[in-house]
């Protein structure tokens, strides 16, 4: 992978993954996003307007869990760098 700053070189299957997720996002729907909260990574379906489903039927504030298609269990963090 050029222009990595990963410090030891990936094995076949992290390798194989990583290509994987990339043809993935290729191919990504606009309709679905990834979520990431409490550890979890969920798909998550976009609203009526297209828009990520924040706060609109969820006391105002955060995302909407009625949209939550699939929870995945890939180890994650939601935080910023």
């Amino acid at each position: 992978m050029s222009g990595s700053k990963v410090r030891w070189p990936l094995t076949k299957k992290e390798a194989s993954a990583v290509r994987r997720l990339k043809r993935l996002a290729e191919d990504w729907p606009e309709t679905l996003w990834l979520y990431s909260a409490g550890g979890n990574l969920h798909v998550m379906q976009t609203d009526e307007n297209g828009d990520t489903a924040m706060g609109a039927g969820f006391r105002g504030e955060g995302v909407d869990p009625e949209y939550d298609v699939l929870t995945i269990n890939i180890p994650n963090d939601g935080g910023d760098w």
